[in-house]
């Protein structure tokens, strides 16, 4: 069969060149490159609403989801078409990167043109590259929990946002896991914003400890639903509302209301499905952007807990080593020599 010729759409004012349209992108399903392309155009203000002005690590699969993939954080040189806008982030390390930064759909579909399966926002918008105005609560089922176990923690989670007058938006994560973002006023560092989530997550934690765990450590957190207050710090990204993941089905980090999210399955949500559904229902997160919430409440837990003897929690592994951090050692390794905590 002679290969499909490259085609080009008109997006957003933009002209989008599609090439291999036929490729496959999902072997066990067929989907094929330009499946991936109309499904990004087809759910366009909800993924726009997730991605707008905001640095965008993209998760490319040029071969397919079976193929090499890689994490694209810097924008090429070269090639790239003049309109493309892009955003400078600062990695922990110091060193810098422009992003990609949609500010239509047209970026959107330039990068499903590219490989991209999965879109990786920062938790800014170009503006404010270094203050966050989206507090992420990443919601990760460990061993021995699943699904309705991350169901049940995203309502206690509820419970404590609705007695801090904050709303909470809620979506599947395309695997397991759930995901809450909650918008806030973006004059706070990722450090602060990291503080306030660890401090959100270990109230939560005290609501139900019997299923619900911040530790940070696999090996201390049993079978319980893991609060990842990492996901907050700087450059640690989650797949944004309506992206597809690299699963064998083309699952979807999805949008719910809070009713729906007791009632749905992971694997409800897919290339195929979403569109229709957002023709049908719109996005649920549609009014996420109307209120910026003021974290001064959170903030105020840290010093609370602090004084309690709960202060911060290891950053991730790739992070340099932060003023106040606990040892970063597995606890089952420690030792009188690396019981330290940093100055």
């Amino acid at each position: 069969m002679p290969k499909a010729a490259a085609e080009e759409h008109e997006i957003a004012g933009h002209t989008v060149r599609l090439s291999s349209p036929d490729k496959i992108c999902f072997p066990s399903r067929g989907y094929t490159k330009r499946d991936v392309f109309d499904y990004y155009l087809a759910v366009g203000d909800g993924i726009l609403r997730a991605l707008r002005d905001r640095p965008t690590t993209l998760q490319r699969f040029p071969d397919g989801i079976d193929g090499e993939m890689f994490f694209q954080k810097r924008i090429p040189t070269r090639g790239v078409p003049p309109w493309v806008q892009t955003a400078k982030i600062n990695f922990p390390s110091g060193r810098t990167a422009d992003e990609l930064c949609p500010a239509d759909l047209a970026h959107v579909a330039w990068a499903a043109q590219m490989g991209t399966i999965v879109f990786h926002p920062w938790p800014v918008r170009a503006a404010a590259a270094d203050n966050p105005d989206e507090l992420r609560i990443d919601l990760d089922p460990h061993a021995g929990t699943g699904f309705g176990d991350v169901v049940a923690t995203a309502g206690v989670i509820r419970e404590v946002l609705a007695e801090l007058g904050f709303t909470g938006y809620p979506k599947t994560s395309g695997g397991r896991g759930v995901h809450v973002y909650v918008r806030i006023a973006p004059q706070w560092s990722f450090v602060q914003v990291r503080r306030a989530a660890i401090a959100l997550a270990r109230e939560v934690e005290r609501r139900s400890p019997d299923r619900i765990t911040t530790a940070w450590w696999k090996e201390e957190r049993g079978e319980k639903v893991f609060l990842d207050f990492n996901q907050m710090a700087r450059d640690r990204t989650i797949a944004c509302a309506y992206s597809l993941r690299a699963t064998a089905r083309a699952t979807v980090s999805t949008p719910v209301t809070w009713d729906e999210l007791t009632e749905v399955e992971p694997d409800d949500f897919d290339l195929r499905t979403v569109p229709a559904r957002f023709a049908k229902i719109g996005d649920p997160h549609a009014g996420i952007d109307d209120v910026a919430h003021d974290i001064t409440p959170l903030l105020e837990w840290v010093e609370r807990d602090e004084k309690a003897g709960q202060g911060d929690m290891p950053y991730p592994p790739d992070h340099p080593k932060m003023p106040g951090e606990p040892p970063r050692v597995q606890p089952s390794k420690m030792n009188k020599a690396n019981w330290t905590s940093a100055d």
